[in-house]
């Protein structure tokens, strides 16, 4: 695998607390203010993902919550469309983009056409139905645990990416690359994503919200995927993309989501 390079002045700390408004800005459509995020924020803005999967994740549950009576499938069908449209799809597209890329090319000229080209192929087209399909039904097999499993998994599907940009290299080609700030993670930024990721799944099980071994369970699916994910990328792209990450995300919330309503 080839090396990332850490041997860059690190971005200044004093920018870490201008980060959540940079990870809101880039991850949802909530507005953020008209004033320019600084590149020094959009570099700490990946620490932060995960604090804003929990606030995407108390939302989300909120929406559940008020719907429910309507039925636990019309509620988790409308939560994951609320998720989506709050999040304007990124992931969603993300995922797309990759599948049709890594299952629609043989080479990486090939590959980084598909992942240019806006139009969604078969292969996108099926990988979104499927994730989207597997989220809303293992959400609707949740119960009383589909608040915790929420949370859990809005956070911790925006960490594991991040250990994706602190381990491998940012590989779009410089003449389409949009978010070369934001992916140049570093070892600490993965490790306060961490953080945030290992608080709330604390919180969850202190709160009783889900057990211990379904919070265990859950995250180890979640790294494994993760895992599977990085080796893909690694030896088809030679690295990560912002599509690539988008994926991950989408991956391994479903990978969650799956884990706890399997009895977890």
């Amino acid at each position: 695998m080839e090396p990332v390079d850490h041997d860059k002045a690190p971005p200044s700390p004093l920018a870490f607390f201008s980060g959540p408004r940079a990870a809101l800005g880039f991850l949802t459509r909530v507005p953020c203010g008209k004033t320019p995020v600084a590149a020094a924020a959009l570099a700490w803005a990946a620490a932060w993902f995960p604090a804003v999967g929990c606030l995407l994740g108390l939302a989300a549950s909120g929406v559940f919550a008020t719907l429910h009576r309507a039925g636990s499938l019309v509620a988790s069908v409308i939560t994951v469309a609320f998720l989506a449209l709050v999040t304007g799809a990124l992931h969603e597209d993300g995922l797309a983009d990759s599948a049709d890329a890594l299952g629609g090319s043989f080479d990486r000229t090939k590959l980084f056409a598909i992942l240019k080209d806006s139009r969604i192929g078969s292969f996108g087209a099926t990988a979104l139905i499927l994730v989207l399909l597997l989220r809303v039904v293992a959400l609707a097999e949740l119960g009383p645990m589909t608040t915790g499993a929420l949370l859990l998994g809005q956070t911790v599907s925006r960490a594991t990416p991040v250990w994706l940009m602190a381990l491998m290299p940012y590989v779009t080609p410089a003449e389409t690359a949009r978010s070369s700030n934001l992916v140049n993670a570093r070892l600490s930024h993965a490790l306060i994503a961490s953080g945030f990721a290992l608080a709330t799944a604390s919180a969850l099980v202190l709160g009783r919200h889900l057990s211990l071994q379904a919070v265990l369970v859950a995250v180890l699916a979640a790294a494994a995927v993760t895992a599977v994910c990085g080796w893909r990328f690694h030896a088809r792209a030679g690295g990560i993309t912002g599509d690539f990450l988008g994926a991950t995300q989408q991956l391994t919330d479903a990978a969650i989501l799956v884990a706890i309503a399997a009895g977890y």
